[in-house]
């Protein structure tokens, strides 16, 4: 069974992965670019936002 988070614990988790994902396109990590992408994707979702489209 999945743990449930808080809305707020959800958007801490996506301000943490978009960082991540800056660092990452600074680096030109593509392996982890493409986590981070889909990590933002996924929390995105669970917000209810529009999913950011990533070139990368």
């Amino acid at each position: 069974m999945a743990e449930k988070y808080t809305k707020g614990q959800t958007w801490g988790a996506l301000k943490k992965a978009w960082k991540a994902y800056k660092i990452a396109k600074v680096q030109k990590d593509k392996a982890k670019l493409k986590t981070y992408s889909e990590r933002i994707r996924t929390l995105q979702k669970e917000l209810g936002l529009k999913q950011a489209e990533f070139k990368d």
